[in-house]
This record gives structure tokens, C-alpha cells and sequence, in this order.
């Protein structure tokens, strides 16, 4: 198996993608943040002291996609056509999911993965005044289209 993300010296690289031709991609990705039921309900009627918790993590996961690639590595900076982030509120839990759609050489895996995370943990900080034990947990790849590998979908 050939390693891409090290030169012939061992070294770290960003694999070149130049040659690859430009695929619709989408990826979609999901988290979950545990919390007590009271911290739902705050959040749920607005009671949380700092504002609307899924307003400001809807733009944080936005966000975070956009900056992949300032952030991971050897991510390549992608020109994203869309990223929608959705929240489900449960009685002891607030689900996310993230979907990010580009046209480009490189699949957004990373970015959907990326903006769930910086949700949860925007969920977490605007939350962390009533509940500081609130669990991030389950964050996960559900499916990607398009590039060279294929699809994937979790079972």
C-alpha cells in the first residue's frame, strides 16, 4: 500500500491533486451533544444566557467548513458550493448534521466532519454556564459521493 501523504523522504505532503479532474462531491457528517434535559429545554425556549445556541452554532459549522484547510493539515483549501448544518433536539441530547457539497479534485469528507465538531463544541461553550458536564460524542462520516473511490454510506 502506498502511503500519499509522505515524499519520498518520509516526509509529510500534501498529495497533489492537480491531475484529478473536478467531480461533484458531497459528504455528510453527524454528531451528537449529551446534555440533561433541562439544557434541551433551555436551549429549546431560549433560556440560554448567551443567546441562540443554534443560530450561532449553525454559523460556527459554516464556518468551519470554509476553513478546513487552515486547520487540519494536509487538507487542500476547497471552493465549497454549499454546507447546510441541521440540528434534531431530543430529551437529553442535541443531534447534528452537516452536509458539504463542492465541485473540485478532493472530497469533503473533512469539511463535513469539521463543521459538526466546531457545532458541538460552539453547542458546549454556549451551554457550559448551565451544564458543564454535556458529553460530544459519536462525531462520524454517514456518506460521500463522488471522486475516484466511490460512494460510501455507513451501515
Amino acid at each position: 500500500m502506498e502511503f500519499t501523504h509522505f515524499n519520498s523522504q518520509g516526509r509529510a505532503r500534501m498529495v497533489d491533486v492537480s491531475d484529478k479532474a473536478p467531480a461533484h462531491r458531497t459528504a455528510k457528517a453527524a454528531g451528537t451533544v449529551q446534555m440533561l434535559p433541562s439544557t434541551v429545554d433551555a436551549i429549546r425556549t431560549g433560556g440560554v444566557p448567551k443567546g441562540d445556541v443554534l443560530a450561532v452554532a449553525q454559523v460556527a459549522g459554516i464556518m468551519a467548513a470554509k476553513r478546513t484547510g487552515e486547520i487540519i493539515p494536509m487538507c487542500h483549501p476547497l471552493s465549497l458550493t454549499g454546507v447546510d448544518i441541521r440540528f434534531a433536539l431530543r430529551e437529553d441530547a442535541v443531534d447534528i448534521e452537516a452536509t458539504v457539497k463542492c465541485k473540485g479534485e478532493t472530497g469533503v469528507e473533512m469539511e463535513a466532519l469539521h463543521a459538526v465538531s466546531a457545532a458541538a463544541l460552539t453547542i458546549y461553550d454556549m451551554c457550559k454556564a448551565l451544564q458543564k458536564d454535556m458529553v460530544i460524542s459519536d462525531v462520524r462520516l454517514l456518506e460521500k459521493t463522488g471522486g475516484k473511490s466511490g460512494d460510501y454510506h455507513r451501515k
